[in-house]
């Protein structure tokens, strides 16, 4: 599956929407990818996560996690694929929000995780924020980080900045956003979309 392909399905889900948005990582946007739009359509979800499943075929991938609360849903179905393709059981897992910006691997999750060869999945990455901590969650409960796989990278996240030897993104869209500080919409008082985004949480 190549970039285009992957494009279409948001796209035709409805993921992509336009005006002014507060992402996750507190900057504004003019454009905001609605990923939760894709997660009611299970036939397209699948296939975005049989996509990375196939690019980790053959890592001995063990466990797959991904952050509360839509990661979740991708870590089952690219769980799924994986089981399927190595004939195998996989693991699908989810870290919690920790309440203080963080997140913490518990329902026995933990320990399922622990010494095995896990990656970690998320849907959309802007600064890489979420996977990291992730990443951080897991390697304190004893998992071996083999890589990260994101639906889409919109910030130009490497590898690096979530320390992960590998990151697959399925599609990566250089969208512009800014500190609010600097954020022209708000300059010229077009209202934030409240409907989705961090921005419905000023209703």
């Amino acid at each position: 599956m190549n970039e285009d392909q992957v494009l279409e399905i948001l796209q035709k889900v409805g993921a992509f929407r336009a005006g002014h948005f507060i992402l996750t990582s507190g900057r504004h946007g003019d454009t905001y990818i609605n990923k939760d739009a894709l997660y009611p359509y299970t036939r397209d979800t699948s296939e975005l996560c049989k996509e990375i499943a196939r690019r980790f075929k053959g890592r001995g991938v063990e466990a797959i996690i991904g952050p509360a609360v839509g990661a979740a849903i991708l870590s089952q179905w690219t769980a799924y694929h994986l089981s399927d393709m190595e004939q195998r059981t996989v693991f699908a897992t989810y870290a919690d929000k920790d309440g203080e910006g963080g997140f913490v691997i518990r329902r026995g999750y933990d320990q399922l995780i622990n010494d095995k060869k896990i990656i970690v999945v998320e849907d959309l990455t802007t600064t890489g924020g979420s996977i990291k901590k992730v990443v951080d969650a897991a390697k304190r409960v004893g998992a071996h980080i083999v890589g990260a796989g994101v639906l889409c990278n919109r910030g130009d996240v490497t590898p690096e900045m979530v320390n992960v030897p590998i990151l697959e993104s399925l599609v990566s869209v250089g969208l512009d956003s800014w500190e609010q500080s600097e954020c022209d919409l708000c300059k010229r008082g077009i209202p934030i979309n409240t409907e989705v985004g961090h921005g419905s949480k000023k209703k």
